[in-house]
């Protein structure tokens, strides 16, 4: 009897150590996506990896945003009549990774694109150049303190 029990327990130590090796390859196999705001999992883009390794710092990023982005988005980043968009709200800004809005920001986004619906142009970096990426990585973990 005491043969049985230990023949168990090494047999379920192995179907331990044999499931803890396959669920830590299926994971690192599955790895590669970046948690979003929103909870979902997406892959960066290519031009976003290079902002993946930033970490935001949203008292730095407060000033900062104050500073350039409330001119369109208010102070409260609830958005201004004719300008820019509530950032509280928005699904498009809590959809997007960080790094992914880093690049948005980055880039803007001109009037006439279609995707563009105030249809003002939202100028690179908030128009104001002198913005590091650093600058950037603390005004999305600002924003992201205001969702």
């Amino acid at each position: 009897m005491t043969e049985f029990k230990e023949d168990s327990m090494r047999n379920q130590s192995i179907t331990l150590v044999a499931l803890l090796v396959l669920g830590t390859w299926l994971l690192a196999a599955c790895g590669g996506g970046v948690q979003t705001n929103s909870g979902t999992t997406s892959s960066l883009s290519s031009e976003a990896q290079k902002y993946a390794n930033l970490k935001g710092d949203a008292a730095k990023g407060k000033d900062k945003f104050l500073g350039t982005c409330s001119a369109c988005h208010g102070p409260d980043a609830k958005g201004l009549p004719g300008l820019g968009k509530d950032l509280t709200t928005s699904p498009f800004a809590k959809g997007l990774a960080d790094p992914e809005l880093i690049l948005f920001i980055t880039k803007g986004r001109p009037a006439d694109d279609p995707a563009n619906t105030t249809k003002v142009a939202m100028p690179p970096r908030g128009n104001n150049p002198a913005l590091s990426d650093q600058d950037l990585a603390d005004i999305v973990a600002y924003i992201r303190t205001l969702q």
